[in-house]
């Protein structure tokens, strides 16, 4: 009997230790490596909706292609496709063609890397749906479809060593017969909208054959449209695809720019070809100008007009004129000059006259000398300069390439400037009957100071190239504002003084379309120092009978005529606090809302923080019809709707913070959706958090808030666990998000920390004029408050964390309580006085605009309101600080200034408080590079593991690591 028991005995221990094997385990940083999932545009429905395409990609790990059938579940193929971040793969438009970029392998890339190799090649695979047919093709930089016809693909081969041209290899595949041809030296290519027609550039060495092309891919003919000496560049297709335009660009020695030359193409069946020379139009082309590389010419929608860039031209410098010389002068001051050494000399002697000639030769020689002297590198910078000159450098290639609207009519041969430096920006409206300009130089110095937007508009006649006054220092204190056209291009719809306005260009009439209707449309909510900003509009109708707007709840249609009246189309948002939030754009070529269709709608629960779609039905009299039908409404995040292009099949993504994101299949009813990825493949090898909370609460200055509090994996019911705080203004509508493990900019990724046994803590925090940081703790205390009574947080091991101006909060918080055993604070705010003078490097603006109607959210600059930028500065109240600090501040990062971090660590430091400050060498606002996000991940777990789980302290942590031994440490820790 003992040698049954024995093995029932080992059996039982078998399955034990198996089942321990496969138990899911916390997620270590080293497991982020080669984590596979889903990037966010990773999948792909075929246009008759029966194919699904996705790839999973990992950081350190070779991704594949999931290609299935979209009605079988368990059918599927996987195709590798190397290392990559986000996959490179489309189906042709006619179904049956799958085409995908394969890239070289980690490990390839590794020993490419340690060798110093030249560049790796990537290979492109086409698949024949429905087949095990594929083929491959080496070395291709781009691929696509020809478009609708789906008869060709044609692939891009950049060639090693290509002479002094810039063309490559385009090859062009044959679909239903196998074959192939070569264009070489091809520049650019299109193909048009129906796939027949594909335009290309020809460049190559010494400018043989250089000239502009039309493939008739159906017949296999080449016509040259034009052939010169020439650079042939830009090309654009009509969106119909019925012409393109293209420039040619020609060297002229007397000036350091080519001259353009405009080309239209029309009639493709006989192509007539437009061609616009400005040099050869002296009566009626400013000569100082040509047409500029730097915009892609178009044509207007009826093919009369032809719309491309001007810009000025610049000499040569052998071209430039010399200054005059006036001989007589010249003569004058050197006898002065003579006069005057004459007159400081004793002449007693021919040497002493030859002496004093000597002299005024050696003032030539000087001259001469400091005329050949190297030019000095600086900057002048003036109080009047309309942007900063750290702004101007930011911006000079944009400068430099600014071109300007300029139109030509075919019929007439004239050519009109539609714009000049008076007027710095235009849009053709649809249809191109107007065009809409905008200034802002006479208010960028003041906006640039105190960030309150003005701008003048203008109208521009596109027949006549007239031009007149719209607005005169409109105010624009959100993008919601702003002019926004018709899908006619007859009227604009416009933001002013907390009402939505409609002129109408033709009759040159304004009407206010909301001053009767029950509801605001300014966004109350934001509590930044601009006077009412308005909620963002969803736009026009095709039709442009109708505007719909949001009031922050519902959504209203607004119609144009006097017939009907305004209607709320949701009805229900504002009572049941539920926003519509935007409507799901399922046709990538509509014009405007088409309201004979069905909208559907995102669904937000502001307090439930439920999300779902819901749908609006067409009115049978026009419109929509008011009521919605709700199609789905979960506690998860509902996200992403489209549909096939060809076929009635939808499909959305669905996550919750415990679920990675997938895609769901179903029809119009999105009824009975079916999940079709299988996204994170490895998830369940993994402990996640166990859930999320939603906890209410009400700040010291009496608004109702809401956080979102997720849960530890493995969590017991009645045990506390160690918590971190994180925050960025309002975060709760992430209580349903899944994060993706990674390593971020920040250190941060709230999966890593609950699958690592912390609960997360969110709070939202709103904001009071003149106090940011204060708002801070009146907020974010209460919140803790609040999820401490839920049993969840052990409160005697909390943790703060955020970055940027969640590291602004942070530093100041530690501040204002001692409540927090350790804190990490990333790129953080320390001084706003000091910081308010400083620049954005990465613009190149001041902060004062940032302060002033932005995040900072003051009233004035410090000299204005001092106790308030005082009362709300970290660095005033370090003193107070007892919670250890782990700061990072980068020297290179041009949003916060390194001196804000140096400055705060440098205070802490003098009062032998306990900081941290990592510094990563060359990095910006947010780390960059693979090797540093992996290192402050670890660092930063590692000092909330000892501050709140009592983990021993590493070394850097406890003793710091001297220079000399940096190199030996990095080394140690790199993995």
């Amino acid at each position: 009997m003992r040698k049954p028991l024995l093995i029932l005995w080992l059996f039982a221990l078998m399955v034990q230790v198996a089942f321990a094997q496969e138990a899911p385990k916390p997620m270590s940083w080293k497991d982020v490596a080669t984590w596979k999932s889903m990037p966010g545009n990773g999948f792909k429905l075929s246009p008759d909706g029966k194919w699904a395409a996705y790839v999973l990609t990992g950081l350190e790990a070779d991704g594949e292609l999931i290609l299935r059938n979209s009605s079988d579940t368990t059918g599927q193929k996987s195709f590798p496709i190397g290392n990559t971040n986000s996959g490179n793969f489309e189906f042709s438009d006619n179904s049956q063609w799958l085409a995908f970029r394969e890239f070289p392998k980690f490990a390839e890339k590794q020993a490419n890397e340690k060798a110093k190799g030249k560049p790796l090649k990537d290979k492109v695979h086409l698949i024949k749906l429905g087949t095990d047919d594929k083929k491959t093709f080496e070395g291709v930089s781009s691929y696509s479809f020809n478009g609708k016809a789906t008869t060709h693909l044609i692939l891009n081969l950049p060639k090693d060593g290509n002479g002094d041209g810039k063309g490559s290899d385009l090859l062009i595949y044959h679909l239903a017969t196998g074959k192939s041809q070569n264009l070489g030296n091809v520049r650019e290519h299109a193909v048009n909208k129906a796939g027949t027609h594909l335009a290309y550039t020809v460049d190559a060495a010494n400018s043989q054959g250089n000239g502009l092309y039309l493939l008739t891919l159906a017949t296999n003919s080449i016509q040259v449209l034009d052939s010169d000496e020439a650079g042939y560049q830009s090309l654009n297709w009509t969106e119909k695809g019925d012409a393109f335009a293209a420039l040619k660009m020609k060297k002229d020695k007397k000036y350091k720019q080519d001259q353009g030359i405009l080309l239209g193409v029309k009639n493709l069946s006989n192509p007539e070809v437009v061609l616009y020379e400005p040099a050869k139009d002296s009566t009626g082309f400013d000569q100082k100008y040509t047409i500029s590389p730097n915009r892609r010419p178009m044509w207007s929608e009826d093919l009369t007009r032809l719309f491309y860039g001007i810009h000025p031209l610049v000499l040569a410098e052998k071209e430039k004129p010399k200054k005059e010389v006036n001989e007589d002068s010249v003569k004058t001051a050197e006898a002065e000059n003579l006069a005057k050494i004459m007159a400081d000399t004793t002449i007693k002697s021919i040497s002493d006259l030859q002496k004093a000639i000597g002299k005024l030769n050696t003032g030539k020689s000087e001259d001469k000398k400091s005329s050949d002297a190297k030019k000095p590198e600086m900057t002048i910078w003036h109080w009047n300069d309309a942007r900063l000159q750290s702004r101007q450098q930011v911006m000079e290639n944009m400068d430099k390439n600014y071109s300007f609207w300029a139109m030509y009519d075919v019929a007439s041969k004239k050519h009109i400037a539609l714009q000049d430096s008076s007027m710095r920006d235009l849009n053709l409206l649809p249809q191109e009957h107007f065009a809409l300009g905008s200034d802002i130089q006479a208010y960028e110095l003041q906006g640039n100071l105190d960030g309150q937007a003005y701008r003048d508009y203008y109208l521009v006649d596109l027949k006549t190239g007239t031009k007149s006054t719209l607005f005169e220092k409109f105010y624009q204190p959100s993008f919601a504002s702003m002019p926004r056209p018709s899908t006619d291009g007859k009227k604009l719809l416009y933001g002013k003084d907390g009402h939505f306005y409609v002129y109408d260009i033709l009759a040159k009439t304004h009407t206010n379309i909301t001053e009767n209707l029950p509801v605001t449309f300014v966004d109350v909510e934001d509590d930044h120092n601009v006077e009412k900003p308005m909620q963002n509009p969803l736009g026009w109708s095709s039709d442009s009978q109708y505007v719909l707007l949001r009031d922050g709840w519902d959504i209203w249609q607004i119609p144009m005529g006097g017939k009907e009246t305004a209607v709320n189309l949701t009805q229900n948002g504002r009572a049941q606090k539920i926003r519509y939030q935007y409507r799901f754009g399922l046709d990538p070529e509509e014009k405007g809302i088409d309201l004979r269709k069905a909208a559907y709608l995102r669904m937000y629960g502001e307090n439930t923080k439920k999300s779902g779609i819901a749908q609006l039905a067409p009115a049978k009299k026009g419109g929509l019809a008011p009521g919605t039908k709700v199609m789905i409404w979960e506690d998860a995040a509902i996200q992403g709707l489209n549909k096939a292009e060809n076929a009635a099949v939808y499909y959305f993504t669905k996550e919750k913070a415990n679920v990675p994101t997938q895609v769901f299949l179903t029809d119009a009813s999105l009824s009975a959706p079916k999940q079709i990825t299988e996204n994170a493949p490895d998830a369940g090898k993994f402990a996640w958090s166990s859930g999320v909370k939603l906890v209410d609460y009400v700040t010291d200055k009496g608004d109702s808030l809401q956080a979102a509090l997720f849960l530890p994996a493995g969590y017991v019911e009645g045990q506390k666990y160690p918590t971190v705080v994180y925050y960025y203004e309002k975060l709760s509508q992430t209580l349903h998000n899944w994060a993706n493990p990674g390593y971020s900019g920040t250190g941060w990724n709230p999966s890593l920390y609950t699958s690592n046994g912390y609960a997360v803590l969110i709070p939202d925090i709103v904001y009071k004029l003149d106090d940011p940081g204060m708002s801070a703790v009146w907020a974010v205390l209460p919140a803790v408050d609040a999820a401490i009574q839920t049993g969840v947080i052990d409160e005697s091991n909390m943790g703060l964390h955020g970055h940027s101006w969640g590291g602004y909060q942070t530093s100041f918080l530690i501040t204002q309580t001692t409540r927090f055993k350790a804190a990490a604070a990333g790129a953080p705010l320390t001084n706003m006085i000091s910081m308010y003078d400083l620049i954005y490097w990465n613009s190149g603006g001041g902060n004062m605009s940032i302060f002033e109607a932005s995040q900072g959210r003051f009233r004035g600059g410090p000299w204005e309101n001092w106790e308030a930028y005082e009362r709300n500065s970290p660095i005033y109240h370090v003193k107070n600080v007892q919670t250890p600090l782990l700061l990072l501040h980068n020297d290179k990062d041009g949003a916060v200034d390194f001196t804000q971090g140096v400055e705060y660590y440098n205070a802490l430091r003098r009062l032998k408080k306990p900081v941290i400050m990592v510094q990563y060498l060359g990095e910006n606002h947010g780390l960059g590079k693979t090797e540093n996000r992996k290192d402050y991940a670890v660092r930063m777990m590692e000092f909330f593991d000892h501050h709140l789980k009592g983990a021993a302290a590493p070394d850097w942590m406890s003793k710091g690591v001297p220079r000399l031994q940096l190199g030996e440490h990095l080394e140690e820790r790199a993995f």
